[in-house]
């Protein structure tokens, strides 16, 4: 598979990822942990059918320390007994933010206040932040189809 266009060469998508990863820089330099934030963009990206991000995001994962049990069963973590309380508030966060269309009304007050038991003030931004920008990465590899497969660990570092 072959991308539609050469995203990467061009001047303009240069300069909206330079904006696009300073605001990453922000979110993984916040007090979320860094396990969280993994998972978070693993699952909007399994919701998102990108695959570039997640060879990416599940390549880094491992890289890092995460089981492979814990990242075969993201898709599943509902019926998953491998995540903290914390983890599964910040899935369904993602969920509900990711598919915001598909609910009347968006995100749920009973997801917001299970967020709101586990994180801060200062990590709920960076958890919002975290799924709006996964989002964004997300549409654009999917619109371009960006191939996936040939990522590796820090790549992008």
């Amino acid at each position: 598979m072959n991308a539609r266009l050469n995203a990467f060469a061009s001047p303009t998508t240069g300069k909206v990822l330079k904006g696009l990863n300073s605001a990453g820089k922000a979110v993984s330099d916040s007090a979320l942990p860094a396990a969280t934030q993994e998972l978070v963009k693993i699952r909007a990206s399994q919701i998102n059918g990108c695959g570039f991000c997640l060879d990416m995001h599940t390549k880094e994962a491992a890289a890092a320390g995460e089981t492979s049990t814990r990242l075969h069963l993201v898709a599943a973590w509902k019926e998953a007994t491998v995540f903290t309380d914390a983890e599964r508030a910040a899935l369904e966060l993602t969920e509900q933010g990711t598919r915001i269309a598909d609910a009347a009304g968006g995100v749920t007050d009973e997801a917001w206040a299970n967020a709101a038991k586990h994180y801060d003030e200062e990590q709920l931004v960076a958890l919002v932040s975290l799924i709006a920008l996964i989002n964004a990465y997300n549409r654009m590899n999917v619109i371009v189809q960006q191939p996936a497969g040939d990522y590796r660990p820090g790549q992008f570092a």
